[in-house]
């Protein structure tokens, strides 16, 4: 069972992360160690070519490798990104995009992750990224 619920996070990302907020980017489901996050089509995401841009697939995937992180730990806001790789894999169809994330392994102050982006309409993979997030201490 995940340390914070899919609502909270879901607050988290109107409240705090505006950035996603405003794409309309919400967490579909989470469990523990792994995460499901949607990132609805916008003509205003695509570059030329028609392809969703890399650094929208580049923000899914990070925030959820935020949401894997704070299921497994709680609402400590403070962990950061401190790696993150992204290997484009194929063009993707102008439609919503799902972020698959889970925890590859979880320490005392690292998380490490991965992220397959799949298209929504027939789960396409189209990007995988893998990140290191930093766990501050207890009572930071």
């Amino acid at each position: 069972m995940p340390k914070i619920s899919s609502d909270e996070f879901n607050q988290i990302l109107e409240q705090e992360l505006r950035w996603a907020s405003d794409m309309g980017m919400r967490l579909d489901s989470m469990e523990a160690g792994r995460a499901v996050m949607r990132l609805p089509y916008q003509a205003s995401s695509t570059r030329p070519g028609g392809t969703i841009s890399g650094p929208h697939m580049m923000m899914l995937a990070d925030a959820c490798m935020y949401a894997v992180v704070l299921g497994l730990i709680g609402k400590v806001k403070l962990a950061v990104t401190t790696n993150f790789n992204i290997n484009f894999l194929r063009k993707p169809m102008q439609t919503d995009l799902l972020a698959e994330g889970s925890i590859i392994k979880l320490g005392k102050r690292l998380a490490v992750l991965e992220v397959s982006i799949l298209t929504a309409v027939d789960d396409e993979l189209v990007a995988h990224a893998t990140g290191t997030y930093s766990i501050p201490p207890s009572g930071e």
